[in-house]
Formats: structure tokens, C-alpha cells, sequence
């Protein structure tokens, strides 16, 4: 590239090269140098969450007059434009970097201050430190936005795809929900459950996780901002900190307001711990959803064959006609990526050293992707497993007749041994339980009927009671 390319750019340290077209500076450049490592940028939340501070940030300014109007405004209006995202590509700070997040917060100075001297129509520039980070330092600024961030990814994108796959899977029990089936412990054959009870317990695993992530939303939703460099709130209003939360809050619906002791706030990343350890909860929670489907619908001759899940692309190079349960798999594999990303927030938690925990960035991206995945898997899985899937009512009932574990019914009636003794002689010549209990047993078809009907037992039988143990 020739010198056109480039322009030459200033800061503290001295001049630097930024190529001609780019909008950040001397300190996003020192940056993209210093941190070849991954080619992973900050994600479009974080990005979009950091325009949103910037932009409050200028009008508490201007509110307790610490900045003119003309370049409050022309701040704000740069700031939106980076919050919709109309100007990510001028983002390029790898996600390892300073583990403050500096690099990232003079990144968004920078590009915000570049913009808004144009907007500001020709008065003197606007400084990224004097005016664009008036009132803040990245220590307070990049919790503050690791908290926004995964605030508006849980209440605008996650929890709106669990309430649709609850929904979904609440529609189908309604739908497919009388069909009795061979309940399985262990893998085993155990009693017979309806598929309205064994979706039942997949909407009430998803309706906890909702209950757990509403419950870390108020502190969630307590910003670090006004703390600025170490807690103490140096070089800012004091009233700069309810302002921000206010705005913020007025812009995003977020019930948002400053955190109780903003010491803590920079020091710790306990509530991003927190709520990645829910997200892991619910990760589990859809990995046993999706191995459910999956066995459910494994076969078609040689597995359960219980469901059809729908056929939504061929499932080998190899095997013309084979169809695999895809979308399962991807959730299963999703579930694994929140699992391993919560090792990393953990890990990344403990390293809060004194007044500054120093893997903020490693936080920020790990915690907004395990919101978006498990958002988008949720849908998915929702639209293209649980909503189509079709119930195989005959491989059901071929199943029933020969379950063995039937015969657990007939315990407080024949004893434990005698039960025992026809299961056994069932499995062994391949029998139904009745056909073979009318041999072992005076008790009459009639009787045996009755005590043996699988619907009956999924409501408890006739002596026993739903949710008694093995």
C-alpha cells in the first residue's frame, strides 16, 4: 500500500498509521497491532450495548452541563448510529485484548468522535477523551455494558425463544398428548406414561429456567457505571450515575439503575457468573430435550421408532434415503458450547484482582454467545422438532403389550416374587404380561384388564400413586 493509504494519527504514546478510510484512531490502531490473535471481534450486542452507554453518557453530560449542547448532540447522533450498528466493521479490536476492555471503549471513542466532528458542523473537535469518555473510564463503562448487553439479549431475544418453544411443546402435548407409551428408566422398559406427561416435564425443565433467569435480572440490571476508575467515582458528578441509568433506561425499557456499591461492581463479575450459570442450566435442560427426541425417534426400524421427526435433509453422502434427527444434534451440540463457555465466565470470574477484574472481554463474548445460542436453538427447535412431529400410535401399542414392567401393577395384589416370576417367563417366551398372568394367576381377565391397562397406570392404577418411585 502506498502512503495515500494511511493517514498519520496521534495519541499519548506518539504518532501512528490508521488506514485512510477508517474512522477510529491511534489507540483502536496500537490495539489491532498488539492483539493478532484470534480474529474474533466483539460481538453486535456488546458493540450495539457500548453506543447505547456512549450515547446516555453524553446526554447526563450535557444534563449537568458538562458538555454544550452542539456537541452533546452530535455525540448522541454518532453514538445511535454505532448502537444500530451502522458502522461494525469500524469495530476490529480482537476479543483478547486488555483485559479491562480498554482497547474496546477507546475503539467506540474514537469512531463516535471522528463522526460527531462532522456532525458538529465545523466548531472544534471532539476529543474521544475529553468529550466522547467525559465522566467515565473503560472500568466502569465495560461492566456497565457487559450487564446492558446481556440484559437486552435475555429480555429481547432469549426468553421471548423459551416462551416459544414452551408454547410449542405445551400446543403438541395438547395435540398428541393422549398416546401411552413405555416409560423408560435407565433405558429400561419401565411403567407407561402418557406424551402429555413426558412433555409435560420438558415444559416444566424450561419454565424453571425461565424462573432462574428472571430471578438474577435485578442485578443484572445495576450498572457499574458512575464508578470510574477504581469504585470511588473520581472526575464525575455524582448524579452522573443515576442520569446514565435513567436514560438507558428510557431507551431500552430496562428497568436499569446503578449499582449499590460500585467498588463491587467493577471488582467482581459475580452476576454475569451467576447468570451464566443458568444459562449452563438451561443448556442442560435442552440437551435432555433434544436426547429425548432423538431416542424417541431413532430407527426407523431397528430403534424406538416411537415419533417421525420431520425430514428436513438427506442424512448421509453415502446411504441414499437416510434421514438423521439434525436438528437435535445441533441443539445437543449448542448445549455443549454454553457448558464449555460457563467454564470459561467462571474462570474468567476469579480473576477480579483487587479493584479491576481483568477478563472482561473474555466475559463479554463468551456470555452474549451463550445467550444467542441457546436463543436461536430454542426456536429452532421449537419450529423444526416439537412442532412436526408425528407420533407412530402403532410401534406404541406393540410396545406396551410386551413391556414386562406392567406386571409391577399386580404387586399389591400377588406379591412382589410372583410378579416377578411372570415378568420373567413374558420376557423370556416373548409374551404379553396378560396372556401370561392369566397362566399364573386366578385372577380372571377381567380383573387382569383392569389392573393391567396402561392408561389406568399412567394415572396411578388402582393402588398406586403418580410419582412413586422405583
Amino acid at each position: 500500500m502506498t502512503d495515500t493509504d494511511y493517514r498519520v494519527e496521534r495519541d499519548s504514546m506518539g504518532e501512528t498509521r490508521v488506514p485512510a478510510q477508517a474512522l477510529w484512531g491511534a489507540q483502536t490502531q496500537r490495539a489491532v497491532q498488539n492483539f493478532p490473535i484470534s480474529g474474533l471481534t466483539m460481538p453486535r450486542g456488546f458493540i450495539r450495548a457500548l453506543g447505547l452507554v456512549k450515547w446516555a453518557a453524553a446526554g447526563a453530560n450535557l444534563a449537568l452541563g458538562d458538555l454544550d449542547r452542539v456537541t452533546a448532540f452530535a455525540i448522541q447522533r454518532a453514538a445511535l448510529e454505532v448502537a444500530e450498528g451502522r458502522h461494525d466493521a469500524q469495530f476490529p479490536v480482537d476479543v483478547f485484548q486488555t483485559g479491562s476492555g480498554t482497547s474496546s471503549n477507546m475503539n467506540a471513542n474514537e469512531v463516535v468522535a471522528r463522526l460527531a466532528t462532522q456532525y458538529a458542523g465545523g466548531g472544534a473537535a471532539v476529543h474521544p477523551n475529553d468529550h466522547v469518555n467525559r465522566g467515565q473510564s473503560s472500568n466502569d463503562v465495560i461492566p456497565t455494558v457487559i450487564h446492558l448487553s446481556a440484559a437486552l439479549a435475555l429480555s429481547e431475544s432469549l426468553l421471548p425463544a423459551i416462551k416459544e418453544l414452551i408454547d410449542t411443546i405445551a400446543r403438541k402435548a395438547a395435540d398428541v398428548g393422549d398416546h401411552v407409551k413405555t416409560g423408560r428408566t435407565h433405558l429400561m422398559d419401565a411403567m407407561p406414561v402418557t406424551l402429555a406427561q413426558e412433555m409435560g416435564a420438558w415444559r416444566t425443565q424450561l419454565e424453571d429456567a425461565v424462573t432462574r433467569l428472571q430471578s438474577c435480572r435485578p442485578r443484572l440490571h445495576a450498572l457499574a457505571q458512575g464508578g470510574t476508575a477504581v469504585g470511588t467515582g473520581v472526575n464525575v458528578d455524582p448524579r452522573f450515575a443515576a442520569n446514565v441509568a435513567a436514560l438507558l433506561s428510557q431507551q431500552t425499557g430496562l428497568d436499569l439503575r446503578p449499582a449499590r456499591d460500585f467498588f463491587a461492581a467493577l471488582a467482581s463479575q459475580d452476576t454475569a457468573v451467576e447468570l451464566s450459570g443458568h444459562l449452563r442450566t438451561l443448556a442442560v435442560a435442552m440437551t435432555k430435550i433434544a436426547n429425548d427426541l432423538r431416542w424417541m425417534n431413532s430407527g426407523p426400524l431397528a430403534g424406538l421408532a416411537e415419533i417421525a421427526l420431520p425430514a428436513l435433509q438427506p442424512g448421509s453422502s453415502i446411504m441414499p434415503g437416510k434421514v438423521n434427527p439434525v436438528v437435535p444434534e445441533a441443539v445437543a451440540m449448542v448445549g455443549a458450547q454454553v457448558i464449555g463457555n460457563d467454564v470459561t465466565i467462571g474462570l474468567a470470574g476469579q480473576s477480579g484482582n483487587f479493584q479491576l477484574n481483568v477478563m472482561l472481554p473474555v466475559i463479554a463474548y463468551n456470555l452474549l454467545q451463550s445467550l444467542e445460542l441457546l436463543a436461536g436453538a430454542a426456536r429452532t427447535l421449537a419450529r423444526s422438532s416439537v412442532a412436526g412431529f408425528a407420533v407412530n400410535a402403532r410401534q406404541l401399542e406393540l410396545a406396551l403389550a410386551r413391556n414386562p414392567m406392567l406386571v409391577t401393577a399386580l404387586n399389591p395384589v400377588i406379591g412382589y416374587d410372583k410378579a416377578a416370576a411372570i415378568a420373567k417367563k413374558a420376557y423370556a417366551e416373548g409374551r404379553p404380561i396378560i396372556d401370561v398372568a392369566l397362566e399364573m394367576t386366578d385372577l380372571g381377565l377381567e380383573r387382569l384388564t383392569k389392573l393391567l391397562d396402561p392408561a389406568q397406570l399412567t394415572r396411578g392404577g388402582e393402588r398406586g400413586k403418580p410419582g412413586s418411585g422405583e
